[in-house]
């Protein structure tokens, strides 16, 4: 029995059978996880980081609401018209420069979005929330280009 488990000990770590269990025994293999993330902020911001999806579709979820409602408040100027003026750019960029810092202060904090996750608000919830607002908003911009008219007709 010892030596069939023995054997099949050897087999799976690829040491020849044969040899001792003291040189078994020789052979430490070390794992270190990595605790905390990288925390610079071209790491953050890296093409696999943890921030461009979550900042995209934070951007997505509210510039799809957005843009509905500003639709429906003014009465038909539909999304080409509100990216046009000057007051929908500013709003553009404030939202990004705001919502881009606030979302990659606890990031370079060490923090992840996965460990405040809780009930109903979840990190995976939130990935693909802000994925279907950018297929929304993909959507909005095809059928109002498509149609020449806003998504909302007053």
């Amino acid at each position: 029995m010892a030596t069939t488990v023995m054997r099949s000990f050897a087999f799976s770590t690829g040491v020849r059978a044969g040899r001792s269990p003291v040189a078994l025994r020789r052979r430490v293999l070390v794992v270190r996880a990595q605790t905390k993330p990288s925390t610079g902020l071209w790491d953050a911001l890296a093409f696999s980081g943890p921030a461009p999806e979550r900042i995209n579709g934070r951007l997505a979820m509210i510039g799809f609401v957005s843009a509905l409602a500003v639709e429906a408040s003014t009465h038909g100027d539909g999304l080409f018209a509100q990216v046009a003026s000057e007051a929908g750019q500013a709003w553009f960029a404030y939202t990004v420069a705001a919502l881009s810092v606030a979302s990659l202060v606890p990031l370079l904090q060490g923090e992840t979005a996965e460990a405040k996750t809780g009930g109903l608000m979840n990190a995976n919830a939130e990935l693909w929330n802000g994925r279907l607002a950018m297929l929304g908003l993909v959507a909005l911009a095809v059928t109002e280009y498509l149609t020449g008219t806003p998504f909302i007709n007053a």
